[in-house]
């Protein structure tokens, strides 16, 4: 077995969402929890497919973002994992609704950070070990950087 880092390339002013799942349904159930979940929302997903033709599989209501999600799938390769680019909604917006989908397994991050996959590389093919979401803490929140934390909330609508 070989490791390997894969940096993902996301477009400008973009948030995405890497997970795992186990069936081509994958596809039309997560356009659909998207599409439900946010009005106004863009976005583009791509799906690997890990058994028979072994397709990257994609959707989308942005060509942009529907681009980027297949190519950084092709980068993955990695079996039965799936990408989502959107752009008008935040993760936060959308995670437990993707949650719900019967056939997804796990989230490996939901993050508008730039985003290191470490991938397991064997002769059957790749598999996502973990990632990288961001960068190193630098230290610890002080009275200030609480105070900050908190306007923050209430300046984007998600706390009174």
């Amino acid at each position: 077995m070989n490791t390997k880092v894969v940096k993902l390339q996301a477009p400008e002013n973009s948030n995405l969402v890497l997970g795992t799942s186990h069936f081509i349904k994958t596809v039309e159930d997560l356009y659909e929890v998207l599409v439900g979940g946010v009005p106004g929302i863009k976005f583009g997903l791509a799906f690997c497919e890990s058994s028979g033709p072994c397709l990257i599989r994609h959707v989308g209501n942005d060509r942009e973002l529907e681009d980027a999600a297949v190519k950084n799938a092709l980068q993955l390769s990695a079996g039965h994992s799936f990408i989502v680019f959107m752009r008008n909604a935040f993760p936060v917006n959308v995670l437990n609704a993707i949650k719900t989908i019967p056939e997804v397994c796990t989230i490996h991050c939901a993050t508008a950070n730039p985003v290191e996959v470490v991938l397991a590389e064997t002769e059957q093919g790749n598999g996502i070990l973990g990632v990288v979401d961001g960068y190193r803490s630098k230290g610890v929140e002080n009275e200030d950087d609480v105070r900050e934390r908190k306007e923050f909330l209430r300046k984007i609508g998600y706390k009174l």
